[in-house]
């Protein structure tokens, strides 16, 4: 039954609400993406299998995360297309360019 409601209504649905909830998630998500790829917690010094372990896991997840993001942008919605672009976009001024990061030597 619920694979019959999916395939009448489509994703993210013919709802208002449920589009926007659809393309704020889609947003956060590209930013998750871009959290997880500049992501460096592990310290020098660091025991070296659980810290090749640990950033398995997050490169797991952050992998887990973008194909998340692609097939919402495989749904072939403009509004889910450029959600993810600005996401990715908002992500990567607040975690990957230098505005944000203390040494502004760069």
């Amino acid at each position: 039954m619920f694979c019959e409601d999916m395939n009448r209504t489509g994703w993210p649905g013919n709802s208002r609400g449920m589009y926007a909830l659809g393309l704020i998630f889609v947003f956060v998500l590209a930013i998750l993406v871009e959290f997880f790829a500049n992501l460096k917690l592990v310290k020098p010094g660091s025991n070296r299998a659980a810290a090749v372990f640990f950033q398995a896991g997050v490169q797991a997840i952050r992998a887990g995360f973008a194909y998340m993001v692609m097939l919402a942008v495989m749904s072939y919605n403009g509004g889910v297309f450029i959600a993810a672009i600005l996401g990715h976009a908002v992500g990567y001024v607040i975690f990957g360019s230098p505005i944000f990061k203390k040494d502004m030597d760069r």
